[in-house]
């Protein structure tokens, strides 16, 4: 059985208020795992036995009260950093005055239901989410390394350690977009100021931000110095770290900084996962998944001017009748066609080339480093397995121009495909469900 990402434990003298929240949660959050009991005895054994992501409590416990817990909580070697939140009817001012004291993390409204309940929960667990990250950490002495590794280690992290700055920047090299090992790419960078061998900790931050032109958001660097001067810290900030921690390293202190750094690196990658979708959108037809006109009108003469492409072959493909599908079926059966088009077109498509929906059940394909008597062949093969695809149950067939710059490498894109498009006329005339050059 696969692990639950999260394990919550619920305290609430409530039998029923724990089956209801249970039951709620597990529809909200079906991949958490839910523990209840009644009282502060309980949860402390509960604590002593396992490991939780978050712990909920009522204020009022038939033994003892919520603040107690809290106070149970940070005193746990185990569960010192587990959020705790406060359930209560009534923040009143000892909760709120003690609240700060024994370590509450933040408080629920129960008046407001068990509903709301369940989305607090859910909110608070995506912004509040264990400590999860790929630490690169330089530091020279073996010792302080020791140390510093199993702290990180025991709260989760992993760390791949390296004395030399030198050694660091290959390691950044080989994950960096494109190296042999993108794959194991690093969240943050932990370095030791003061380094041994040519490059120190500060050439080392110089180099991430200035040779790989990482970002304080995409790769954040945390300092660690043995000098907490007005001078040296202005001398770390100006060479582009996000943070530096004074030696001797106090564990909650660097804990926090580093949590603070892996939510700002989360931060950064869910918005350039929001980019690059949004970018894909902007690139890409709907409906079929390729490219959209647009793009081949921004990228297609570059496409044609690589040299490495060459030669380029252009075909037009054209679905055979396409509106009697839409108006004898319907639209949607219509657009079902397209979508299965458009899916075969890009899993039979060679790696690099450029699939675009032209219009309507028009496509083009820039298909490179393709000879003119490969192309015919290829084309041929197309045209003959759209004809068995049979898509929503609808037997297609496609008319294909092709058009070559084998013998003209200068072509331009309109050029060329001005030369498919009237072989894609060719093959209508003659009959349609032909492939002519």
């Amino acid at each position: 059985m696969p692990r639950k990402l999260n394990r919550i434990l619920v305290v609430d003298g409530s039998e029923v208020a724990r089956t209801i929240v249970v039951r709620i949660l597990n529809e909200e959050m079906p991949e958490t795992e839910i523990i209840t009991c009644g009282t502060v005895a309980e949860a402390c054994a509960w604590l002593e036995r396992s490991q939780f992501d978050l712990i909920t409590t009522a204020l009022m416990l038939p033994d003892k009260d919520g603040l107690e817990l809290s106070r149970y909580v940070r005193a746990s070697r185990h569960h010192h950093y587990t959020p705790t939140i406060v359930v209560s009817g009534d923040a009143d001012a000892r909760l709120l005055r003690e609240g700060f004291a024994a370590g509450v993390t933040d408080y629920f409204d129960k008046s407001l239901g068990y509903r709301a309940f369940a989305e607090f929960i859910k909110d608070f667990m995506q912004r509040n989410s264990g400590l999860v990250g790929r630490i690169l950490y330089v530091e020279d002495s073996q010792l302080a390394a020791t140390v510093l590794m199993r702290l990180m280690e025991r709260h989760g992290l992993q760390v791949i350690h390296t004395a030399l700055a030198e050694e660091a920047l290959q390691l950044l090299r080989d994950t960096a977009a494109g190296g042999p090992k993108e794959d194991e790419g690093f969240d943050i960078v932990i370095t030791d100021f003061f380094l041994q061998g040519h490059l120190t900790g500060g050439d080392l931050l110089h180099a991430i931000r200035a040779r790989f032109h990482y970002s304080q958001q995409e790769m954040p660097v945390l300092v660690l110095t043995g000098s907490e001067a007005d001078a040296k810290q202005v001398e770390v900030f100006h060479a582009g770290g996000n943070d530096f921690v004074a030696k001797p390293i106090v564990e909650e202190v660097l804990m926090a900084r580093i949590r603070s750094l892996l939510l700002i690196k989360q931060q950064f990658a869910a918005l350039k996962r929001q980019t690059d979708a949004m970018h894909r959108l902007a690139i890409t037809d709907s409906l079929t998944r390729v490219y959209n006109r647009r793009y081949l009108l921004d990228h297609g003469e570059q496409f044609m001017a690589s040299r490495s492409n060459h030669p380029v072959a252009a075909v037009l493909l054209d679905i055979d009748h396409f509106k009697k599908i839409n108006d004898n079926l319907g639209h949607i059966t219509g657009d079902r066609v397209l979508e299965t088009l458009g899916r075969l077109l890009l899993d039979r498509l060679p790696e690099h080339a450029m699939a675009v929906r032209f219009g309507g059940e028009e496509f083009a394909l820039l298909v490179p480093r393709c000879q003119s008597r490969n192309a015919h062949n290829c084309a041929e093969g197309l045209r003959r397995e759209i004809e068995a695809l049979e898509p929503a149950g609808v037997t297609i067939t496609v008319s294909i121009g092709l058009a070559s710059n084998q013998h003209h490498p200068d072509m331009t894109l309109t050029q060329l495909l001005n030369h498919a498009d009237k072989a894609l006329y060719a093959a209508k005339a003659q009959g349609r469900n032909k492939v002519c050059a």
